[in-house]
């Protein structure tokens, strides 16, 4: 993608990056010149856009900030995100304003349901601000996911902004283990505390992110289960992931969903069901007794890209279109310039319309799981 400035006019060409020629005309199809001005556009919002390979676009993740009070290794560590780390200036920052422009573009596409990520998002001061506003967008199915240690003090005012649901990082009960996972920044207490406010404000149901590294946490899964089982949240086992390229991710240490339902089975007899909506990324499965459900997102040794439909945007306006993504491209500036709504809506368009990501399945070449080495962007960056 090229951003090309002529006379005031901004002319965003989408075609794998090279510079197309100048052009009054509107290309349709698999690229697209799209010619922005505060008085001319010449696209009209379309109702519905599908990526190369024939993918729609339904969900949005929207990180609203780049920084964390945890230093988990496997996202953020701490030996590379220290003190003296310089995380993006604030004025680089999407504000509420922006964010509910952006997701408004996004829903007529086809976008349902957005998320609010980090970072850790309840460290943005106008949190609130944010998710009132985008809670007045219509139709929209609006969700959060947190680290759970400031949500005690947030939950209220969170449910009585537009907040519906809830997803909370917890990768262990016990506190030794939990210390070491969070780089030794966080309290099983405090999260706990977190849920049971979210309980109680209706931030219903509740779900637990849980990444399992072999030899880290895996042998406190049953805890996990014990804990929930029975209740309204259902917890959710993440295989440890390549997600950019700072965490030491290790093949060995990734623990296979199905070695997880086989360990829990032999507890809690576990039954699959369908999933709730095409593209959902947990395979779904409930407690035969009937005490709730568990969920695994098995992105390594089960890829789902063939019905992800999910784009990402970063605190600072980059779009990413995969979570193994190696660059994105920035909306902001065409925001902050003046483009008009049509503008950016064909903008967007042009940027779904190329979409070939399929890391994870190429990730599995000839049958064997491998690491890929290419530098990609940091989870931390875009959100999970």
């Amino acid at each position: 993608m090229s951003l090309i400035r002529d006379q005031g006019i901004k002319k965003i060409c989408l075609f794998g990056g090279t510079i197309c020629p100048r052009s009054e005309t509107l290309l349709a199809g698999s690229g697209s010149i799209f010619i922005m001005s505060k008085n001319i556009t010449q696209l009209a919002a379309p109702v519905d856009v599908k990526d190369a390979f024939g993918r729609p676009l339904h969900d949005l993740r929207i990180s609203v900030i780049d920084r964390c009070n945890y230093r988990c290794p496997y996202c953020m560590p701490a030996e590379i995100y220290g003190e003296s780390y310089k995380f993006l200036s604030r004025k680089h920052w999407l504000t509420a304003g922006e964010i509910k422009r952006i997701a408004s573009l996004f829903i007529q596409l086809g976008v349902a349901k957005v998320r609010i990520t980090g970072g850790e998002p309840l460290l943005r001061k106008d949190i609130v601000e944010i998710v009132s506003s985008l809670s007045d967008l219509p139709g929209l199915d609006l969700a959060l996911t947190s680290n759970g240690s400031l949500l005690a003090s947030h939950a209220k005012d969170l449910k009585k902004a537009g907040l519906k649901r809830i997803t909370i990082s917890l990768d262990s009960l016990d506190e030794s283990v939990f210390s070491e996972m969070s780089g030794r920044k966080g309290e099983v207490s405090r999260v706990l505390q977190g849920i049971e406010a979210a309980q109680s404000v209706g931030l219903t149901p509740i779900k637990i992110n849980v990444v399992i590294q072999k030899g880290k946490n895996d042998h406190t899964v049953l805890d996990l289960i014990d804990q929930f089982r029975g209740s309204d949240t259902i917890v959710r086992f993440i295989e440890y992931m390549d997600v950019g390229t700072l965490n030491g991710w290790r093949l060995d240490e990734v623990v296979s969903s199905a070695s997880l339902v086989e360990q829990i089975s032999a507890r809690w007899p576990l039954k699959p069901v369908e999933p709730n909506y095409l593209g959902e990324v947990a395979n779904r499965y409930i407690f035969e007794d009937g005490k709730g459900e568990v969920g695994f997102i098995s992105s390594v040794s089960e890829p789902f890209c063939g019905d992800c439909h999910r784009a990402r945007i970063s605190a600072d306006g980059t779009i990413y279109t995969c979570l193994f993504a190696k660059d994105g491209i920035s909306i902001r500036e065409q925001l902050r310039a003046g483009a008009s709504d049509s503008d950016l809506i064909g903008f967007l368009q042009g940027i779904w319309r190329n979409r070939k990501d399929r890391y994870s399945e190429q990730r599995r070449e000839n049958n064997e799981i491998r690491k890929t080495e290419n530098s990609r962007v940091e989870m931390y960056r875009m959100g999970g």
